[in-house]
């Protein structure tokens, strides 16, 4: 059984991969209609990544004796500045859940609920690979610079960098 307090928590963290999905689709929509075909591919693909990662806490509150609750979601950005900036967000954002399921972690050790701290231990290996991934794409970016050519490689090659975060690995 879950304890009111994990399971609001558990919930917090169903609207956070929730939100996450929709913020790699609206990216994912934003780069195939600027052309990027490589970055919208591996953000549709993140996006659903994400989307699983939502539906896997949803089964397990439910299957704790809770109730998983799909959340309303607010509209995400529909413009991004550049590839840059988005992948910036990305960035920032990836680190954000990291946060998120370590105060997770810390509220189930702190409750005594050994059964959900052992079910998040996937969701912490997760994020070490998201961060580095998002870390990896922003020192590529770096390297690039102004070059558009050297744009025009990284939309072709990023589908093929690693697995998209979240990917279940």
């Amino acid at each position: 059984m879950l304890s009111p307090k994990i399971e609001k928590a558990l919930n917090e963290q169903v609207l956070l991969e929730a939100e996450s999905s929709q913020i790699y689709l609206a990216m994912a929509s934003w780069a195939e209609v600027e052309g990027y075909s490589g970055i919208a591919a591996f953000l549709y693909k993140h996006s659903d990544e994400e989307r699983l990662h939502m539906l896997k806490l949803v089964k397990f509150i439910n299957e704790r004796g809770g109730h998983g609750i799909i959340p309303q979601l607010k509209a995400p950005s529909a413009k991004y500045k550049g590839v840059k900036e988005l992948f910036q967000q990305v960035h920032d954002h990836e680190i954000l859940v990291s946060t998120e399921i370590n105060r997770l972690v810390d509220i189930c050790l702190k409750e005594k609920d050994y059964t959900t701290h052992n079910f998040l231990q996937w969701y912490v290996s997760e994020q070490i690979e998201e961060e580095a991934l998002a870390r990896q794409i922003m020192d590529k970016l770096k390297l690039i610079g102004g070059d558009k050519s050297g744009l025009y490689m990284f939309d072709r090659d990023v589908s093929m960098m690693g697995s998209a975060p979240g990917g279940g690995k």
